[in-house]
């Protein structure tokens, strides 16, 4: 419309009147609208299909797609973009409504003005961005991750923008004061062009900063969670098949054997083989923590928060060289054992009101299933309490229920394990009255397997839709920036050729100015993105997946991908940038 002021006022000089040229407009609108809705359904309709197919493969979905066009979805999109079209027109009227005749003549040569230097607005922009970089790199576990996420995000795009528009104008006012900088010629001209136009350029590039991180954060973290799929279910399912049994007391030896001879006898009677089979017994507690004192987590009277809860399991000398491999000695009575990952420190432990000597402080060994999850609910602990025997094992789990673990690894294809772990859920529930549990719960790690992949692929689905998205609208961005400044630099540099400059000079000037200019958002995202990992590493555990290496590295491939796309999408637009002022 800038560009157009000219020709619109030509127009009203000649005599037309500015309905006459509101009708010409409407006209305009009406026939954009037309072709690009019309030519954009077409198109999706076309492609739906083919993107519908997309989905499934990523989520193992194999069921045939019937192509169908949805009319009503059709009607809505036509709706949608009937008012932005409407909206755009309705804006057009008024800056020709607005104006006199003489004022649209002159509208493309309207400059703009100096901006000036805005110190507190660029202190609280980089105030903003700090607290949002202090939240991401500070936070403390997975809840507390997800809590303040979107405090985060909202602070430092807050703090993008104010970088933009008053940090920005800052830095270039403090380097025009420095003479000895500011009167160098390529120096010159770059800091006096960015500062004129700064004001308006700093919107459009905090949108493509703001959108650029946009597209690395979904890409990365969604390709991430579907690269991540074996990896998420091995740190979740250690094993082929894990059972759980719930009983009101310790189970007795006979319902034990009972319940791993019916692993044993599905195996069997598919012609499988069972490869590893482990088992074991405990009480587990959600808790919170006082020096040595344990006592179970109620926090009615808000003196603590779900930072300060624990996790205690409750289980037998035996039963944890079962379970972690480590040989133990013997465990007098009135003592116990804590394991835990970092130490315990403490002499004796009160658990629930019964006092223990602490015989000795066990380390949780590398390759425990709970070490990658350090720190999952912030500052939560995890303790391990090996008593002497059962009989003290049933003292303190009295009110809850004991459960027995059962895991098994099996030989086979995938099918067949999940052929095995189905006939041993059926086998396992038929003799639930003999062997006296309440209730159980059967994960197959081969059927869990179907459900990640449907749900990673989905993620992976829309964080591609959305950062391919996200990515043409930075670059259509782009575009329209680049194309509209050479419009406007287009006259300035030919005065400058004019008054002396070689075209070496301007050319060296420009390419300064459009470089400075066009990498400048790219960084900021970059050094978000990095600011972000902490945070986005803690949110990746809601997931399963605790595989720090496997993120960075997706992270990485994702940033090199888009800075290389970003570097092409600058050769392209700065080509037409370069015509339009050589012209």
């Amino acid at each position: 419309m800038k560009r157009r002021r000219k020709e619109l006022g030509v127009y009203n000089i000649l005599g037309m009147e500015k309905r006459h040229i509101a009708k010409v407009m409407a006209w305009e609108a009406v026939i954009l609208y037309a072709f690009s809705v019309c030519g954009g359904l077409v198109c999706g309709i076309v492609f739906n299909k083919l993107v519908v197919m997309f989905l499934c493969r990523l989520t193992g979905d194999s069921e045939s797609i019937p192509f169908y066009v949805s009319g009503w979805g059709c009607l809505q999109t036509a709706e949608l973009f009937a008012v932005v079209y409407a909206l755009m027109l309705l804006y057009n009227f008024m800056q020709v409504k607005l104006a006199d005749p003489i004022a649209l003549l002159h509208g493309n040569n309207v400059g703009e003005r100096e901006p000036k230097a805005k110190w507190v607005s660029a202190v609280i922009g980089l105030g903003c961005i700090l607290a949002g970089y202090y939240l991401a790199v500070r936070v403390n576990g997975v809840l507390q991750a997800v809590n303040m996420f979107f405090a985060a995000v909202l602070l430092v795009i807050v703090g993008t923008y104010e970088l933009f528009l008053s940090v920005s104008i800052a830095v270039l006012k403090l380097l025009k004061n420095n003479k000895k900088y500011y009167y160098k010629t390529s120096h010159f001209i770059a800091v006096s062009g960015m500062m004129y136009r700064m004001k308006r350029n700093a919107v459009g590039l905090a949108n493509i900063c703001v959108l650029s991180t946009m597209v690395l954060v979904i890409i990365s973290t969604t390709v991430c969670l579907y690269a991540g799929v074996e990896d998420a279910l091995q740190s979740s399912f250690e094993k082929e098949v894990d059972a759980t049994f719930y009983f009101d007391g310790v189970p007795a030896e006979a319902a034990r054997e009972k319940l791993t001879g019916q692993f044993r006898a599905v195996a069997e009677d598919q012609g499988r083989k069972v490869t590893e089979l482990s088992e074991y017994v405990d009480a587990v507690f959600i808790t919170h923590r006082d020096g040595n004192a344990i006592e179970l987590f109620d926090n009615k009277n808000g003196s603590y928060g779900f930072t300060e809860m624990g996790m205690l399991y409750v289980m037998t000398g035996r039963d944890y060289e079962k379970y972690t491999g480590q040989p133990l000695g013997a465990i007098a009575p009135g003592s116990v054992m804590v394991a835990s990952l970092s130490g315990f420190a403490q002499d004796s432990i009160d658990v629930f009101g019964r006092t223990y000597r602490v015989a000795d402080a066990l380390i949780l060994p590398e390759d425990f299933p709970d070490r990658e999850m350090e720190g999952f609910l912030g500052d939560t602990e995890v303790l391990y309490l090996v008593v002497a025997d059962e009989s003290e094992l049933a003292l303190l789990g009295t009110g809850v229920e004991i459960q027995y673990h059962v895991a098994v690894e099996t030989d086979g294809t995938r099918e067949e394990r999940k052929l095995y772990a189905s006939a041993v859920r059926e086998a396992v529930g038929m003799c639930r009255e003999q062997a006296g549990f309440n209730r159980s719960l059967l994960y197959s790690r081969e059927e869990q397997r179907e459900e990640y992949l449907g749900m990673n692929g989905g993620f992976l689905f829309l964080g591609l839709f959305l950062g391919i998205l996200f990515l043409m609208i930075t670059v259509l961005i782009i575009y329209y920036k680049q194309i509209s400044e050479g419009f406007e630099d287009r006259e300035r540099f030919a005065i400058m050729t004019k008054v002396g400059m070689s075209r070496d000079m301007v050319k060296a000037a420009i390419d300064a100015q459009v470089r400075t200019v066009f990498f400048l958002p790219i960084t900021v995202a970059v050094i978000h993105l990095v600011m972000a990992f902490p945070m986005l590493r803690l949110m990746l555990m809601v997931f399963g997946l605790a595989n720090v290496s496997l993120f960075a590295g997706c992270l990485a491939a994702t940033a090199a991908v888009f800075a290389v796309i970003y570097f092409i999408v600058f050769r392209l637009t700065s080509r037409g940038y370069y015509r339009i002022v050589y012209r």
